[in-house]
């Protein structure tokens, strides 16, 4: 079926509450993931209802979704195996960019009416697109059945009409960008305005606030730190010190700087713990080319480890240096997997690099000198563009398709993940690299906050203005 806007897919949701409302017996029901055999119970469910019953299609309602083999089908099933209910969900695009529909809602004549079937499945269907990184999740729905989905919690956003009779699109909303912008950046300017108050130079001075990094006033030193997650340091004791090593080179890359020494403060219940954390540090500074000047190191306490890295740049870069209708592009080392013990939420593209090939990578935006970069943070891609459009004073809109991906990775879990090495500019020269992909994947724009601009030419927020309430630079 064409999507009648954009030579995308329609989506039928017909009704599920029609027929007979005579009240069966019907046994306990479970939701599931079909297996071949369920899924040809679950077609010829959608047979009867939406050839024989309602007279949608004239032989069957088989379409190019069900020859997809990505497409998920969750049925509803006694405990006798007896299928009651199905529905399916796939990825609206050749390419999966987190856009899924969920269609052919059905459930059969006899157990309309036990106990909510229909509904059940739509909230199945709802965490599933979740759980496998959908970020734009939608139905095309029977006018008389908006209702139900809005009871549910789904977003009216548009009309249609399918085989005849009026449908409205529905979405259901995601804030999976918006929350882990809340959850990670949103309190900083709150919690930070005294100290931007206190000195000219505070939060590193008019034109540098927001960065990932600090100059020092009167000289071409750049200081970055970071503290590490006391559970990933516990969970990962030789990844948490490589970790403290490879986010402040990434600060200073960002700002255009090259690392000349590091510092650290390190600390840890026993003094086995703590040699495992130096040794992921010394690993990672070796690799980097960088000393470990000194620092502190203690045990017989809880786990901490922050590290401070020193670099110099006669060309500093501002995170803030952005305009509007610059080009936003996407710098990324798309080589690696998910790291173990934090699939999901953080690509390891670094730990099986050279030193060489790590070093070249550091001096990628060194060289090319964009008028302004951020290093793609825990906040992801998209609440990094967040960061860099606030402190831009500009918004941001990002072209979903063209952002690069690795295969391995869900497309909403690399849009909101720490990736390793990811460089987000503005007003980039064309940068070429054989390690990382480079593309343009939007621009700044006059309007704050990010929206997302998908295939169909359908714009969605995904970050409201004021990443960090620290303002433009």
């Amino acid at each position: 079926m064409q999507h009648p806007q954009d030579g995308g897919r329609v989506m039928f949701d017909v009704p599920v509450l029609t027929g007979s409302r005579a009240r069966l017996e019907v046994p306990a029901w479970e939701i599931h993931v079909a297996d071949d055999a369920r899924t040809r119970a679950y077609r010829a469910l959608r047979r009867d209802v939406f050839v024989d019953e309602q007279g949608l299609f004239d032989a069957n309602d088989h379409d190019d979704i069900d020859d997809d083999p990505r497409t998920v089908v969750l049925v509803a099933v006694t405990p006798a195996g007896d299928v009651l209910g199905g529905v399916r969900l796939a990825p609206a695009t050749t390419r999966d960019i987190g856009w899924w529909t969920g269609s052919r809602l059905a459930v059969r004549r006899g157990a309309r009416h036990a106990g909510g079937i229909g509904s059940a499945l739509v909230r199945a269907a709802c965490r599933e697109a979740v759980a496998r990184g959908v970020v734009r999740f939608e139905a095309t729905v029977q006018e008389r059945n908006e209702p139900l989905f809005r009871h549910l919690g789904w977003e009216r956003w548009g009309k249609a009409t399918v085989a005849g009779a009026p449908h409205v699109r529905m979405r259901w909303p995601i804030d999976r960008f918006a929350a882990l912008v809340r959850a990670t950046k949103n309190p900083l300017g709150e919690v930070l305005s005294g100290i931007r108050d206190d000195h000219p130079d505070g939060l590193g001075g008019a034109g540098w606030i927001g960065d990932d990094g600090a100059l020092v006033s009167g000289t071409d030193v750049v200081v970055a730190t970071d503290a590490i997650l006391p559970a990933l340091i516990d969970k990962d004791p030789e990844w948490a010190g490589w970790c403290g090593v490879l986010v402040n080179v990434n600060d200073l890359s960002a700002m255009g700087a090259h690392a000349v020494g590091l510092m650290d403060a390190v600390s840890a219940p026993t003094a086995s713990a703590v040699r495992r954390i130096v040794s992921g540090l010394r690993s990672a500074a070796v690799a980097w080319g960088v000393p470990i000047l000194g620092g502190h190191t203690q045990w017989g306490g809880a786990s901490s480890l922050a590290v401070t890295a020193i670099g110099r740049t006669a060309h500093p870069v501002p995170g803030g240096g952005g305009r509007p209708g610059q080009r936003l592009g996407l710098t990324v080392d798309l080589h690696g997997r998910w790291r173990r013990g934090f699939e999901g939420r953080q690509w390891d593209s670094t730990s099986t690099r050279t030193g060489a090939e790590l070093r070249h990578l550091a001096g990628v935006i060194p060289e090319h000198r964009p008028a302004a970069a951020k290093d793609v943070s825990m906040a992801g891609i998209i609440g990094t563009a967040a960061m860099l459009a606030e402190a831009s004073g500009t918004g941001a809109r990002i072209d979903v398709a063209e952002v690069p991906a690795p295969d391995a990775a869900a497309f909403g879990d690399w849009l909101t993940c720490f990736p390793g090495f990811g460089m987000l500019t503005a007003d980039a020269p064309p940068i070429s690299s054989p390690l990382a992909t480079s593309s343009t994947i939007g621009a700044l724009t006059a309007a704050p906050g990010v929206v997302l601009r998908w295939p169909d030419g359908v714009e969605t927020v995904a970050v409201d203005a004021g990443a960090t309430g620290l303002g433009e630079a």
